[in-house]
């Protein structure tokens, strides 16, 4: 009888514990259990100034990690969003700064036609910072759409065109700004860049980018198309999608939620930095794949990636607390990366069998 009892416990047990793996709010289970577990090692965890700073660092990660997941989900990956962050950067603020050091910037090759002494062309105008958010989101655009007609018109790995494209404008954006950071930014623009309460302007942006993303995904036709195409694109286009716009459109929103990102930012940091981003890819990525989404395309949410940032943000915070080497949390974040992608494939097979 007892042992009738024990089989029906682990059982039951096993039966639990399938569920919470198979479940979409897993990753949020997981983020909640290591918070406690490291809360008594960690009292600082929980002040007003460290909760600010985890969420501070979430958003801009979390619009830009939304953008990767159109790209995942249709089976590419997107490498150059690090890139997008800097170029961009560069441009908006060197068209909206106040002031520069002519000893500085005098031999950099926008001199004189786009930024001077006074500072950039844009910076007296009255709506100048509105035009530059324009054109930095307008660099975001030109970077996706270049990358989704290589890969959809000319059918060119996404893995490769991306990485071409990382590497072009990160130089691009080191050239222009002769690799030195444009500061003496207008006090409007910084404003967008505000995170030194828990409610801010940047948490608003990237709330509403997430829900506008997620209602596209979720509720959109476009959406349906997306996770049509990353399942199987040959019978996508016998079916009458049309897989080449949607291709195009998702490295457009991917290039367009990096600029958002890099305009959050360069207002955040109040500068043009040539190597914004530079160290960013393996979060985005990591993010997207920590909360579910597969690498392989055809599955994703967008709820998957808000807690897939949420674990990856605040992985980090509590690694800095621990005083460990930056090679020893980039390794940290590698096993992780690695532990998820194993889990992903776990409970995909977990979903198959039930």
């Amino acid at each position: 009888m007892s042992a009738q009892i024990e089989y029906k416990t682990e059982a039951g047990w096993r039966r639990w514990l399938r569920r919470i793996l198979a479940s979409e709010f897993f990753v949020l289970y997981l983020t909640i259990a290591y918070v406690l577990c490291l809360s008594p090692w960690i009292p600082y965890f929980w002040s007003m100034g460290n909760l600010t700073d985890i969420l501070s660092n979430t958003w801009p990660l979390l619009v830009i990690a939304v953008g990767q997941t159109f790209v995942l989900i249709i089976g590419g990956i997107d490498l150059s969003q690090t890139s997008v962050l800097a170029f961009a950067s560069i441009v908006g603020a060197a068209l909206i700064c106040t002031s520069l050091e002519p000893y500085i910037f005098s031999k950099c090759v926008m001199w004189g036609w786009i930024v001077a002494e006074d500072g950039g062309i844009l910076a007296h105008s009255t709506a100048g910072f509105v035009l530059a958010i324009a054109i930095m989101l307008g660099c975001g655009m030109f970077v996706g759409l270049l990358n989704g007609i290589s890969v959809a018109a000319f059918r060119m790995p996404a893995f490769m065109v991306t990485l071409v494209t990382m590497m072009m404008f990160s130089a691009v954006a080191l050239y222009l700004a002769g690799s030195e950071n444009i500061m003496h930014l207008p006090d409007e623009f910084v404003l967008l860049g505000d995170s030194y309460d828990l409610v801010s302007v940047p948490m608003f942006i990237a709330i509403g980018v997430t829900i506008l993303a997620h209602i596209l995904l979720r509720r959109s036709l476009f959406g349906m198309q997306v996770y049509a195409v990353g399942v199987n694109p040959m019978a996508s286009r016998i079916s009458g999608v049309p897989v080449r716009r949607v291709i195009i459109l998702a490295f457009v929103i991917s290039g367009l939620c990096a600029a958002i990102g890099s305009i959050l930012y360069t207002a955040r940091f109040e500068m043009g930095r040539p190597t914004l981003g530079a160290t960013m890819l393996m979060d985005v990525v990591g993010a997207n794949v920590i909360g579910g989404v597969s690498l392989s395309g055809g599955k994703g949410k967008i709820l998957w990636a808000v807690f897939g940032v949420l674990f990856f943000v605040i992985l980090a915070n509590t690694l800095n607390f621990l005083n460990l080497s930056f090679y020893t949390i980039d390794l940290v974040k590698g096993v992780v990366i690695f532990g998820a992608a194993t889990l992903d494939v776990v409970r995909g097979r977990i979903a198959q069998a039930s």
